[in-house]
């Protein structure tokens, strides 16, 4: 099994347990309010998308088990980071103001973009 399959799977399984804090947000609201969560939909938008980006991982890794090594970490960094974005933004939607969180947002994304381009290039036999 390749490295980029157990990194979807470690995301998908972040992504399911996730979801018992959907419940609290639609459940128990006030108890993510007394942990410091302000916008709760940033905590839904988290769990989505820590399953999505799982589920893009296990689908290259399964496809592409021969990926060079570089780009199926640039893809898993990517990955892993952009769903995790959202987390500081439920505590303070400020944050994506910050220059340190849009650095990592800008990187996240270019990481997200060449791995994606680059598995489809391998695949494609470029």
């Amino acid at each position: 099994m390749s490295t980029l399959v157990k990194v979807g799977l470690c995301e998908l399984a972040l992504g399911a347990l996730s979801g018992w804090i959907v419940v609290l947000r639609t459940e128990h609201p006030q108890v993510l309010r007394r942990l410091g969560v302000r916008s709760p939909r940033r905590v839904l938008q988290a769990h989505l998308d820590w399953i999505i980006m799982g589920l893009i991982l296990i689908a290259v890794g399964t496809a592409l088990p021969d990926l060079p090594s570089w780009l199926a970490w640039v893809l898993g960094f990517g990955a892993l980071v952009n769903a995790t974005l959202f987390v500081p933004l439920a505590f303070n939607e400020d944050a994506s103001k910050a220059l340190p969180y849009r650095a990592i947002t800008l990187l996240s994304f270019t990481a997200m973009s060449v791995g994606t381009v680059g598995a489809a290039a391998v695949a494609l036999g470029a």
